[in-house]
């Protein structure tokens, strides 16, 4: 991809360069014979809480799980390639390679599937890459802070509507604020992340878990590049009156895995193997605003034919982490208005949600990448505030950006919220809720995907989804149809005794339309809910019963 549509420009420049005198190549070994490592005993090489991830979700631990042999590492080393990076996902080694001869005595190696190259030798500077997005001035936002709407719990000041958009400020006022969850972000670094006011609540608070640098290989991440900075921001911001977060009190895992300077394959393996260690220490949430298209070089370049979902490494790596029971949220991409136009690289992932862009009004923007996948599925899976969506800036004060970078991570802190909220769900079943909770649920598109997700409504269809097994228990079931209407609904409840019913229809913003009792005996009971009073839109229908309440959203068309 170009990073001139990804990794959003801010109101600096910085000067980048990038040199590379070795070739990197991502080395394939055929199995994992003769492991040091057995999956009966996960805790060798997993952490508690990523065990305990897989377990609340009936999640196997398998052979991927694994670590890489360490002999065929070591043979890998002993040709004179420097290994700087494993995979146990796709069974392999990064290796950055000096002399060509070391590719022949690697390829005879008897473990050794085969090579891909990721990178090769280069030295090229981008002196303005990032700046194909302007900022507002703080100044501009404190003109209107005295209109910025507030919560009952949070004084969010001009975030107020990127929060209210998605309908996470309902969870923040129920008391889901993140706790308990932790969000890894995979980026191109966390600049001054550990000086700006945005983020001291942070440290005060001990809610930064680690950071890795997977290109510099080491813990440094708070000098790179911004971009990171930014669209933590977004979850994580905590300047009452200017920015909340739409999940500040989660944990977080800051992982740079991305190199602002150039555009190579690499940089895919770097997603790859900050996934993994994501996965081991216990991450829950990632949110990825990164994509991949073509390459410095033109080495691996992705064509569109390769968003199937089953191509790119990037996507494979997002589909595994998602596999593993993490929930994971990826831009959809800016190239809605380029050339390539459609998403990009991890978006066309089947088992992630894929987040455009959206203005305040709540209308899809000119540069979110469009859908579908190749393949034909709907992609983006949602849409969030992406056009000048507030965020922090560099030099500590609050400032407007535009991208799909950022649509992503505010839907990933409604995520965390709304996994609180849930702790028993899958992150399938999360998936599932966000998209029934959505603006066009009914007939999505391939700019918006099933439309704008409610995580105030999500929250209700999850306790909907998770009460089916009780109402498997004690043999009550209750469905509406048709759904959507243009006429009456018709509710079908089933009940084991005879008892009586409270019957309540709720608009979106809470009110109750409905408000009735109910006598049914023990069987099917069909009765109608008139709607030619109802006005276009969606209503939560709840049934309550002396032990428990079921839930079932309705759209009348």
């Amino acid at each position: 991809m170009s990073k001139t549509t990804f990794l959003l420009a801010f109101s600096f420049l910085f000067q980048l360069s990038f040199s590379q005198t070795s070739s990197t190549y991502l080395v394939y070994f055929k199995d994992k014979s003769n492991s040091a490592y057995s999956i009966n005993k996960p805790a060798e090489f997993l952490s508690e809480k990523s065990i305990e991830r897989r377990i609340r979700q009936h999640l196997s631990i398998d052979a991927s799980d694994l670590p890489v042999n360490t002999n065929y590492v070591n043979g890998i080393k002993s040709t004179g390639a420097t290994v700087i990076g494993k995979s146990k996902w796709l069974n392999g080694v990064v290796v950055s390679i000096d002399d060509a001869s070391a590719l022949d005595l690697i390829k005879s190696l008897p473990y050794v599937k085969q090579l891909q190259l990721l990178a090769a030798p280069t030295t090229q500077k981008v002196p303005s890459k990032f700046t194909s997005y302007s900022s507002s001035s703080s100044a501009s936002l404190e003109e209107v802070n005295s209109k910025a709407m507030n919560s009952d719990f949070y004084n969010y000041g001009n975030s107020y509507k990127q929060a209210h958009q998605i309908g996470v400020d309902c969870l923040h006022n129920l008391g889901f604020h993140g706790e308990g969850i932790t969000v890894g972000f995979l980026d191109a670094g966390y600049y001054f992340v550990d000086t700006l006011p945005a983020f001291d609540s942070l440290f005060a608070n001990n809610q930064i878990l680690g950071t890795y640098d997977f290109v510099a290989h080491n813990t440094s991440v708070y000098e790179d590049f911004p971009h990171g900075m930014a669209t933590l921001s977004c979850v994580a911001g905590n300047m009452p009156g200017q920015l909340i977060g739409t999940a500040p009190k989660a944990k977080f895992w800051l992982l740079r895995t991305e190199d602002a300077g150039s555009e190579t394959l690499q940089e895919e393996t770097n997603w790859l193997i900050g996934a993994e260690f994501a996965d081991s220490v216990g991450v829950d949430v990632i949110n990825s605003s990164l994509g991949y298209t073509t390459f410095d070089g033109g080495i691996g370049n992705h064509t569109y034919a390769d968003m199937d979902g089953n191509t790119t490494i990037v996507t494979k790596a997002a589909d595994w982490a998602a596999s593993k029971g993490i929930f994971v949220n990826s831009s959809a991409g800016n190239s809605g208005g380029a050339p390539w136009y459609k998403i990009t690289a991890p978006a066309d992932a089947d088992s992630i949600l894929t987040v455009g862009a959206v203005d305040s009004l709540g209308d899809i923007v000119s540069f979110s990448s469009r859908g579908p996948s190749f393949d034909g599925r709907i992609k983006p899976n949602t849409a969030a505030r992406g056009y000048a969506a507030v965020v922090s800036s560099p030099f500590g004060y609050v400032e407007w950006q535009s991208g799909t970078s950022f649509s992503s991570p505010i839907t990933a802190g409604a995520v965390a919220c709304l996994w609180q909220a849930h702790p028993t769900a899958t992150n399938m079943q999360m998936l599932m809720a966000i998209e029934q909770s959505a603006s066009q649920y009914f007939f999505p598109d391939s700019m918006m995907g099933y439309g704008i997700p409610n995580f105030c409504i999500a929250h209700i269809i999850l306790t909907d989804i998770l009460s089916v097994g009780n109402l498997q228990a004690q043999n009550q079931w209750l469905s509406v149809f048709p759904n959507p209407s243009t006429d009456d609904f018709t509710v079908c409840f089933y009940s084991e005794k005879k008892q009586t019913i409270k019957i309540s229809l709720h608009d979106i913003s809470g009110r109750e339309i409905i408000n009735e009792s109910k006598a049914v005996n023990q069987k099917n009971n069909i009765f109608p809910l008139p709607n030619n009073d109802l006005s276009d839109g969606m209503y939560i229908l709840s049934i309550t019963t002396p032990e428990q309440t079921y839930f079932k959203k309705l759209v009348k068309q």
